[in-house]
């Protein structure tokens, strides 16, 4: 006979909001689940970054608009770890000025603070997985508002582009213009599962972590143009 099955530890969750109603209330929503717990609440940048060494969470909900040390520098600072948590940006707006920083910066994703409970808590659970929680509509918006602002492009990432083949600049540049995989797949006559090797090696080949910088670097790059 064997033993019963070892129920897996709830995933880890650190809150990070100047706003003590805010902390409350994602509390409650991740404190409602079995599999999640929060273990502890910071309310600006230095004691997200001071919490993340005490208490090891799985995952940061972090702020970016908070007095002292904002959240883009306490999550600029977090990515840089090598065996950090994942971040997920919550935001006022959803086109945050600084959520395009972070993203650049590591961050897994952004969360809207007027999210229904519903939507929070597929998102935790999602960039709990791996996956990175940005729509690629609004991955695009985010892209053409910010990276006017401070336009990243150079020589560098140009020859870097240079060596992806003509199909998979193609994948990029429709990736970065906001179409899903699925679009992707119908607009080359492709299947779906082409697209996605295709990301897998765009990724690979251009030293990116996910579909969020690859969209970065194909703006920054000129490959795509905002409003083009």
């Amino acid at each position: 006979m064997t033993g019963p099955t070892a129920t897996p530890s709830p995933s880890r969750v650190l809150i990070c909001d100047d706003q003590e109603l805010i902390r409350m209330g994602l509390r409650m929503v991740i404190d409602s689940q079995p599999d999640l717990t929060v273990v502890g609440e910071a309310a600006d940048g230095d004691a997200a970054i001071a919490g993340v060494a005490a208490l090891e969470p799985d995952l940061v909900l972090m702020d970016v608009r908070m007095p002292g040390l904002d959240g883009l520098a306490a999550t600029e600072h977090l990515c840089a770890q090598t065996h950090g948590p994942r971040i997920l940006i919550v935001t006022t707006f959803d086109l945050d000025e600084y959520a395009y920083a972070a993203l650049r910066a590591g961050a897994n994703g952004f969360l809207v603070k007027d999210a229904p409970a519903e939507e929070i808590l597929v998102t935790v659970r999602a960039v709990l997985r791996g996956q990175v929680m940005v729509a690629p509509s609004l991955t695009r918006r985010l892209v053409e508002r910010f990276v006017l602002q401070s336009p990243m492009s150079v020589p560098a990432q140009r020859r870097r582009l240079a060596s992806l083949t003509d199909r998979e600049r193609e994948v990029l540049a429709l990736v970065a213009r906001g179409l899903a995989n699925g679009e992707v797949a119908e607009r080359l006559f492709v299947g779906e599962t082409t697209v996605k090797t295709h990301l897998g090696r765009i990724l690979t080949k251009l030293g990116l972590r996910d579909r969020i910088h690859a969209v970065i670097f194909a703006y920054e790059s000129g490959l795509v143009r905002a409003g083009g």
